[in-house]
């Protein structure tokens, strides 16, 4: 079982957690996830190593309350256990050769972005942000951005913080007064990183986005996290937790993603109230 040693609540929906995990935190890397189960009899899901310290043995995750399994996490405290911990899962993000990039993280996304955006500042290269987020309340990680980031821009939907507007415009002002980059990380919701990859299309510059679908073994078992591809005029199939969680943003079809990750809602609509009324009875 693994320890949970720290817990900070970033908002109302999106919690931070260091877990004592000492052979993951020694061999993840930027890019790379984890699959826990809170208990005996929970389900897997997946999350990004949101960084690690391997010195003491810990790895950070930061997850959203979505569904019945992150709604048990949330109501875990200092000192409790999770059942399982297993990982690092999927391929780093490919740093090599990269000296410009442009990272741009989607609301909770950017616990994903921010690791790869401090790996690229650490290898050299000068790193351009763009986080974006709902609004004011939701702003998450701005600090950690600043400090590996050579230029950061923050937006709001609702313009409470920031500047107003969704995280494309900046990208597009940029692109076009003629700024070039030697790659764009784009991670977030699928319809953000979709009109990312929109934007930079036309200044053909390379996209690559972080793909979250549904998982369960992380093993490439199980066939439920795969994508389709369209490369050289052909439909590839790809599994994200083994041939991702990154891909070329300009071969993704985002939109059968997107209706993909759709058909659960309802599901995790019905888990996530069961959880809390589980714990209203409980308390």
């Amino acid at each position: 079982m693994y320890r949970i040693i720290t817990r900070k609540e970033w908002n109302p929906t999106v919690t931070q957690m260091e877990i004592l995990a000492p052979m993951v935190a020694k061999k993840a890397k930027p890019g790379q996830f984890i699959i826990l189960r809170v208990d005996e009899e929970g389900e897997r899901i997946p999350l990004t190593v949101a960084g690690t310290n391997p010195e003491q043995g810990t790895v950070k995750i930061i997850f959203q309350i979505v569904g019945g399994t992150t709604e048990k996490l949330n109501h875990k405290r200092e000192g409790d256990f999770l059942q399982d911990f297993v990982g690092p899962l999927g391929v780093p993000t490919h740093t090599a050769g990269i000296r410009k990039v442009c990272i741009v993280g989607g609301g909770v996304g950017c616990a994903i972005a921010m690791p790869v955006a401090q790996e690229f500042h650490r290898l050299g290269a000068k790193v351009t942000s763009i986080i974006g987020f709902r609004n004011k309340d939701l702003l998450i990680l701005e600090d950690e951005f600043a400090a590996c980031s050579d230029r950061l821009t923050v937006m709001t939907d609702d313009g409470s913080y920031g500047r107003h507007g969704n995280v494309t415009v900046p990208l597009k002002e940029l692109l076009e007064a003629g700024e070039t980059f030697d790659e764009i990380v784009a991670i977030g919701p699928l319809v953000m990183m979709k009109f990312v990859t929109l934007t930079a299309k036309p200044f053909g510059i390379p996209v690559t986005v972080s793909m979250n679908p549904i998982m369960i073994d992380g093993t490439g078992m199980c066939g439920c996290c795969r994508l389709t591809l369209h490369r050289d005029g052909k439909n590839v199939t790809k599994f994200a937790c083994v041939d991702g969680p990154d891909f070329d943003g300009y071969e993704v079809d985002f939109d059968e993603a997107m209706s993909r990750a759709r058909m659960y809602g309802e599901f995790e609509r019905h888990a996530y109230e069961k959880a809390c009324n589980l714990f209203r009875e409980e308390a």
